[in-house]
This record gives structure tokens, C-alpha cells and sequence, in this order.
């Protein structure tokens, strides 16, 4: 059996939040240089140049690319054969993210009670979906989610009877009643399945997915390609300017679900959709 001390996971996940919040993944990146490009109207253009110009400085002055610096989202994967030594795997994740925003100077913008509202000072705790799976191996996804985009994010019970084009519509008119707010051109995660609170687990995953990979299901991989079509039609365009790409990717997660539910969760990320992974 192999062991691993948590200090390595406290270490990995330091090192991870200050790269997630500094680097855009690369099919990310790529996509908003491509759309320089693609983008139609010259304001949407304009805009996309001055994305271009904040991802160049971010990586040459080491800060972060966008000031909300998120709350720290991780999602991790044991193996089943790891023996985890060393104190509480939680404890350490929430050491990692501490040190990753402190000493990577990140914005702490985490409250310790949703009402009394005063500030941890370190960004924890994180929110930490821990998940054991076969094999030898630890991967961790660090995501930092900034909240102009979380709060565009909507979750909706449909019933059985209701049509792939409804969940289309329902998607579309979500970030149709966004507008600006989630700092577009955004990229979407939609969860379909599960129940309530899976669906919307599903839709954070979805955001995790690199931008140029599909669902290798092709009823939704053609949904993604339909939803990505409707909210580009919508024209409110890089940073709500006007213009033709709203939208850069539609990422869909689906799961069983009961017979009598049709579970349907949008979680909105903005055009810096962040993620850094690691595997130990």
C-alpha cells in the first residue's frame, strides 16, 4: 500500500492555488486569442485584445489575472490504496489554500458565517468534494470561483416530460437574464441528472473540462453545440458589450436520475474559468 504524508497535499494544493489564479488553462487561453479573430463587431474585438493584454500581464508581472481571486474550490480523488498519514486530510487542503493566498498574495475574500460576515483573512475554509476511486493515485483539481459569475448560476426541478429543447431554453434564458454580470465571454457548466444538490455538483465539475473537449455522448455533445449557438445568439458579447461570441464553451455533466425528476443545474463561469490539476 502506498502512503502518502498530507503534507505533500497541503504543499501540492499551495502551489496550485497561486497557479490557478496566475494561468488560464492553455485550450482557455487559446480560445480568447482565437476570438480576436472570430469576434465580429470591433467593440467585442477591442475587448478581446485588452483580455489578451491582462493574460500577457499577469504572467509577466506573477499576479493574479482577475482581482476575484475566488473561493477555493477542490475537487480530489484517492485511491483506495493510499494510506493517508500525517493528520487530517481536510486540516491540510485548508493549510494549502491558506498558504496559496497568503503567500501568493490572492484576495481572502471567504466570511466565516454568511450573516455576521467577517472576513477569515486566509480564504478558507475551501469547499472540498473528496471522492475514492481505484488505484494508487491522488489528482487534485484546485478551482477558484469568483462570484460575479456563481451568482448568475441558477438550478431548476424539471419534470420527466420535459424536452431537450426546454432544457435548451432554460439554459439560454439563464444567461440571457446574466447579461454582463458573470464578466462574459463566460464558459458554462450544465449538470443534467442526479438530484438536487448532484446536479449542481455536476455543473461545477462541467467547468473543470478543457473548453476543446465535448461530452463523448453525442445527444449531448449536440446539446452543448446547440446551447453554445442560442446564447451566442443573444449578442450581449464580450464583457456585455455587444457582439457575437458570448459565449466560448458549453461543458455538460449527466447522471441517473429518479424516475418522477428531471434535475437541471447552470453554474456560470466568466471568461477566466480557472483550474490548475496535479496527480501524486
Amino acid at each position: 500500500m502506498k502512503t502518502v504524508n498530507v503534507k505533500l497535499i497541503e504543499d501540492t494544493i499551495r502551489d496550485l492555488c497561486i497557479k490557478a489564479n496566475r494561468e488560464l488553462p492553455a485550450s482557455l487561453e487559446n480560445k480568447i486569442r482565437e476570438c480576436t479573430e472570430l469576434e465580429q463587431s470591433a467593440a467585442g474585438k477591442s475587448v478581446f485584445c485588452d483580455l489578451c493584454a491582462n493574460i500577457d500581464a499577469a504572467r509577466e508581472c506573477e499576479v493574479a489575472i482577475c482581482q476575484d481571486t475566488g473561493m477555493a474550490v477542490i475537487f480530489i480523488e484517492i485511491g483506495q490504496d493510499i494510506h493517508l498519514e500525517g493528520g487530517s486530510l481536510n486540516d491540510a487542503i485548508n493549510r494549502g489554500v491558506a498558504r496559496g493566498y497568503t503567500e501568493g498574495y490572492l484576495r481572502c475574500s471567504v466570511v466565516s458565517d454568511p450573516l455576521v460576515r467577517v472576513n477569515t483573512k486566509d480564504n478558507t475554509p475551501a469547499i472540498i468534494h473528496t471522492t475514492i476511486v481505484e488505484g494508487d493515485r491522488i489528482n487534485i483539481d484546485v478551482c477558484p470561483k469568483g462570484f460575479g459569475s456563481e451568482n448568475m448560476s441558477s438550478l431548476k426541478m424539471f419534470t420527466p416530460s420535459a424536452t431537450n429543447d426546454d432544457i435548451i431554453n432554460y439554459v439560454t434564458d439563464v444567461i440571457s437574464k446574466a447579461g454582463s454580470n458573470p464578466c462574459p465571454p463566460m464558459v458554462i457548466g450544465v449538470g443534467i441528472g442526479g438530484n438536487f444538490e448532484h446536479c449542481a455538483f455536476l455543473a461545477k465539475k462541467a467547468l473543470c473540462r478543457d473548453i476543446s473537449v465535448r461530452n463523448p455522448d453525442p445527444l449531448y455533445a449536440d446539446m452543448e453545440q446547440k446551447m453554445l449557438n442560442k446564447i451566442n445568439a443573444l449578442g450581449i458579447g464580450p464583457q456585455g458589450f455587444g457582439g457575437t461570441i458570448t459565449a466560448m464553451a458549453v461543458n455538460i455533466e449527466k447522471y441517473p436520475t429518479h424516475i418522477a425528476g428531471l434535475p437541471v443545474s447552470v453554474n456560470v463561469g466568466c471568461h477566466v474559468t480557472r483550474h490548475a490539476h496535479a496527480q501524486l
